[in-house]
């Protein structure tokens, strides 16, 4: 490989490389569909997994069919009428609402914090040092990303030597990409210090405790406390968060996601009488379409709302 392909490779994320990879792999080896494919054997697989999986799941899987024809200098088939058209059927037909994680509302952050607290005081009287380091490690994970509104894939990039503390200020976080970070030019993300529930009071104490200098901040430990030196995987957060919710006492945890932090986030600042373009900045959304997906107007402000309309309009 050249150069020349070395920096096109970097250009793309490596999640999407391997996310359009196993696209293409479900093409070939599971539809068993060949390649390059025409714009009719593109139809008939839509039309196949159209009841079985969700319309962003097909989009993406177009994207990687299209991507690769491109690639390999063939026309893309992806962009036919009769594709498009099938799309806008498959939408008509299997119009469903979309499923969103539940935000992780303070008052949940709050009992899981406790239960953490309890769990390392009481891991460090009975001397399990394995305990301690992984529910320390945990607490630091979802103070940080509940009050940083970060997404699970920016988390598990979090390099210790990237992060600063000021003093009693708060914190820094430097990360080189991120969703929203479309030209990849980096961006500094600050945390404040708080009187409790603190990021930045948990990430000392995580760091101090794991004895970190450099690398990824959140790791796997092991049964018997062996610190792994890769980062955590995006993935492995969902069964984390869903197990410190069922452990702490959380009803319903399965509704719960690696979402649920960037959107419980949103909500509080939301209630809290943050700006619109105030949390846009602070959390790094762009579009505002995106920050609007995370905000949801709790039922009994709805009727408030509806309430005090009916009481400016009533009989006069």
């Amino acid at each position: 490989m050249n150069r020349v392909d070395d920096y096109l490779k970097a250009a793309e994320r490596k999640n999407t490389q391997l996310s359009y990879a196993s696209a293409i792999r479900h093409f070939e080896e599971e539809w068993k569909g060949l390649l390059p494919a025409s714009s009719e054997a593109i139809a008939r697989y839509l039309a196949d997994y159209a009841p079985t999986l969700s319309g962003n799941t097909l989009r993406h899987r177009l994207a990687a069919l299209s991507r690769w024809h491109l690639d390999q200098g063939f026309a893309d088939p992806t962009k036919t009428t009769t594709v498009r058209q099938l799309l806008k059927g498959i939408r008509t037909v299997h119009n469903t609402p979309e499923n969103r994680a539940r935000p992780l509302e303070l008052e949940v952050v709050e009992r899981v914090d406790r239960w953490l607290a309890e769990s390392i005081e009481r891991s460090q009287r009975q001397g399990d040092d394995a305990s301690t380091l992984r529910f320390t490690r945990d607490r630091s994970l979802i103070l940080l990303g509940f009050w940083r509104g970060f997404r699970s894939d920016e988390l598990v990039r979090l390099s210790v030597e990237n992060i600063q503390i000021v003093s009693t200020e708060g914190m820094t976080c430097y990360l080189d990409r991120s969703k929203g970070d479309r030209q990849t030019l980096g961006k500094t993300y600050k945390c404040p210090s708080l009187s409790r529930l603190c990021p930045v009071t948990a990430f000392a104490q995580w760091v101090a405790l794991a004895k970190l200098e450099h690398g990824p901040v959140y790791r796997g430990v092991d049964r018997w406390g062996h610190l792994s030196s890769k980062a955590m995987h995006p993935n492995s957060l969902i069964p984390l968060l869903r197990n410190m919710l069922s452990l702490a006492g959380i009803p319903q945890v399965k509704e719960y996601s690696s979402h649920s932090l960037r959107r419980g986030f949103a909500g509080w600042a939301n209630a809290s009488g943050w700006d619109i373009k105030e949390l846009m900045e602070y959390v790094g959304w762009t579009d505002i379409k995106s920050a609007m997906r995370y905000l949801d107007t709790p039922d009994a402000e709805l009727q408030n709302r509806f309430e005090k309309g009916l009481r400016g309009s009533g009989p006069k």
